[in-house]
C-alpha cells in the first residue's frame, strides 16, 4: 500500500473495475426500500397516510438530491479525483441513511432522501467515468455494465429486508431497513482506499509517472514495457496534449462542434432511458399489481420480490456480451420489445379494468379476472427482464466513453444529471398518471420506446471494443443522422499506429518551430 493503493487488486481487471459499483447499488438500494413500504400500514401511519401527490413527492426527493449530486462532479470529478469522489459519495449515503431512519415526519424524511440523492448523483456519474478510465478496451463495456447490475442487486436484497422486516410490528418494519441500508455504504468508502486513482486523471493532473505505474499493475502485470500498456500510456498522453492546446476546460467546451453532438447524445440517451417506464414498474410496482388486480399484501410481495429476481438474473447475459452484441443493437431491439409489452399491459387493462377501489382510492383495476391479472403480471415481467438485458447496462456504458477527456467529468455528469432530472419528473408524476390516465399511462411510456428506438437508429454510432482515445475517429466520421454507416472497425490501432503517429506529430512540431 506504500503506492497509495493494493498493486494486487490493480492486477484484477474485474475486481478494480466492479468494486466501485457498490455506489450504484446504492441507487438500487432507494428504489426498493421506497416500493416495499407504500402498503406498509405503520410507513402510513408514521406518515400520515400521503396522497398520490404526497408520495410522489416524497419519492421524487431521492432524484431531485441526485440531480444537484450528479452536477457538482463537473467540479468533484476533475478537482478532487475518481478516487475521492467516490469516497465521498459514500459517506452522503451514511448521513442521509441515518435521518431516514430517524425519521419521524415527511420533512425530516425528504431531508434524508434528498442528501442520500446526492451521494447517488455522485456515484452514479463518476463510477461510470472510473471504470471507463481504468478498463481494458476489450472488457470496458462488460465492467461499465457490472453499474446497473449493482443496481439490480441493490433493489433485491434491499427488498427481501423489507419483505422480512414487514411481519415486525410497528416502525421498526421500515426503520431497520433504512438503518442497514448505510453498511454497503461504509464498504465503498473504505474499500476504495485500496484502489488506485484513474490513469487519465493523473496525466491530466501531470502526474505521469503514477499514472504509467498504475496502468502497469492495471494491465501489464507490474510490467511498464508491456505493449498494451505502452500503447494505453502514449494515447493518453497524445490526446491529454491534443485537448490542452485547445484551451482551458470550461462550460463552453461542451457547446462546440467537435462535442456538441455527443453531448446530445449523451442526454438524450439517458432521458430515454427514464422514459422507458422502467422506474414505473420498479419504483410503483405495487400499485401497478394493485390495478392488475393482484390482492393481498403478502402476494404482492411475493410478486413483486420475483420482479426483482428477473431483473438480476437478465442483466447477467447482457454483461457477458455487451462488447460482443454492441452498443447499438442493444439500444435498438431493447426499446422495440419494451414498447410491445407496455402496450400489452396497456391493452389488457383497458379490455378487463374498470373503475375500483383499492385501499379505498378511486382507481382503474381490473376485478375478477384470475387470467387477465396474470397475463399483466407476466407481461410486466417480460418489460423488466428486456429492459436488464438491454438498455440497462447499456445506457450507463454508452456516455462514460464517448467524450474527450477534457471535458469528460463535466460531460458524464450533464448527461447523467438528465437521467435524474426525468427521474424526479416521473417518480413524481406516476402516482397521478395512475390514478387520473390509467391504463393510458402505459401506451405514453410505450410510444416513447418507439420514438427513441428511431432516435438510435439514424444517431447512434457503435462504441464497442475502442479505447477511449480510438472512439474519437468514430466521431470525426461524421455521419450524424447515418451512424450505421460507422464501420466497427473504424479507429482501431496497434502500437505501431501510435507510434508513428506520435512520430510523425513530433517532426511536424520541430519543422514548424524550426
Amino acid at each position: 500500500m506504500g503506492k497509495g493503493y493494493s498493486a494486487r487488486i490493480a492486477s484484477n481487471p474485474y475486481i478494480v473495475g466492479t468494486f466501485a459499483c457498490i455506489g450504484g447499488g446504492l441507487f438500487g438500494l432507494d428504489i426498493s426500500s421506497m416500493s416495499a413500504v407504500l402498503n406498509n400500514p405503520a410507513y402510513a401511519n408514521t406518515f400520515h397516510n400521503p396522497t398520490s401527490n404526497a408520495q410522489g413527492a416524497i419519492v421524487a426527493s431521492m432524484p431531485a438530491g441526485s440531480l444537484i449530486g450528479a452536477l457538482s462532479v463537473t467540479y468533484l470529478g476533475d478537482k478532487l479525483g475518481r478516487k475521492k469522489t467516490i469516497i465521498l459519495a459514500g459517506l452522503f449515503w451514511v448521513i442521509g441513511s441515518i435521518i431516514q431512519c430517524a425519521s419521524i415526519n415527511r420533512g425530516m424524511l425528504v431531508v434524508g432522501r434528498i442528501i442520500s440523492g446526492l451521494s447517488v448523483g455522485i456515484s452514479s456519474t463518476v463510477v461510470p467515468v472510473y471504470q471507463s478510465e481504468i478498463a481494458a478496451p476489450a472488457i470496458r463495456g462488460r465492467l461499465v455494465s457490472f453499474q446497473q447490475w449493482s443496481i439490480t442487486w441493490g433493489i433485491l436484497l434491499q427488498y427481501f429486508v423489507q419483505f422480512g422486516c414487514s411481519y415486525i410490528n410497528g416502525t421498526a418494519s421500515f426503520r431497520i431497513p433504512w438503518g442497514l441500508q448505510m453498511i454497503p455504504a461504509i464498504v465503498l468508502s473504505l474499500g476504495m482506499l485500496a484502489f488506485p486513482e484513474s490513469p487519465r486523471w493523473l496525466v491530466d493532473h501531470n502526474r505521469e509517472a503514477e499514472a504509467l505505474e498504475i496502468l502497469a499493475d492495471l494491465h501489464g502485470g507490474g510490467n511498464p514495457q508491456d505493449e498494451l500498456v505502452v500503447l494505453e500510456f502514449e494515447e493518453i498522453k497524445s490526446q491529454v496534449y491534443f485537448e490542452r492546446t485547445e484551451g482551458a476546460k470550461a462550460w463552453s467546451d461542451l457547446f462546440k462542434r467537435s462535442v456538441l453532438r455527443r453531448v446530445f447524445l449523451g442526454t438524450s440517451l439517458q432521458m430515454w432511458s427514464q422514459l422507458t417506464g422502467v422506474n414505473v414498474m420498479m419504483y410503483y410496482v405495487v400499485y401497478v399489481f394493485e390495478g392488475a388486480g393482484l390482492t393481498g399484501r403478502r402476494a404482492n410481495l411475493i410478486a413483486d420480490s420475483v420482479q426483482y429476481v428477473l431483473n438480476v438474473a437478465f442483466t447477467v447475459p447482457a454483461i457477458i456480451y455487451i462488447d460482443k452484441w454492441g452498443r447499438r443493437p442493444m439500444f435498438i431491439y431493447g426499446c422495440l420489445v419494451m414498447g410491445f409489452w407496455l402496450y400489452l399491459v396497456g391493452g389488457l387493462q383497458a379490455r378487463f379494468g374498470e373503475m375500483g377501489t383499492v385501499d379505498g382510492t378511486a382507481t382503474w383495476v381490473v376485478l375478477n379476472n384470475p387470467a387477465a391479472t396474470k397475463a399483466i403480471i407476466v407481461c410486466s415481467y417480460f418489460f423488466v427482464c428486456s429492459f436488464a438485458i438491454s438498455m440497462g447496462p447499456a445506457s450507463w456504458a454508452y456516455p462514460a466513453e464517448i467524450f474527450p477527456m477534457r471535458v469528460r467529468a463535466k460531460a458524464v455528469s450533464l448527461s447523467t444529471a438528465t437521467n435524474w432530472l426525468f427521474n424526479f419528473a416521473l417518480a413524481w408524476a406516476v402516482p397521478p398518471m395512475l390514478q387520473n390516465i390509467q391504463w393510458k399511462t402505459y401506451l405514453v411510456f410505450g410510444t416513447f420506446n418507439f420514438a427513441a428506438c428511431i432516435h438510435f437508429i439514424f444517431c447512434f454510432p457503435e462504441t464497442a471494443q475502442r479505447s477511449l482515445e480510438e472512439i474519437e475517429d468514430v466521431f470525426s466520421q461524421g455521419h450524424v443522422f447515418s451512424a450505421w454507416a460507422v464501420s466497427r472497425s473504424v479507429g482501431k490501432k496497434d502500437l505501431s499506429d501510435v507510434l508513428a503517429h506520435k512520430v510523425g506529430k513530433e517532426s511536424l512540431d520541430k519543422s514548424e518551430g524550426a
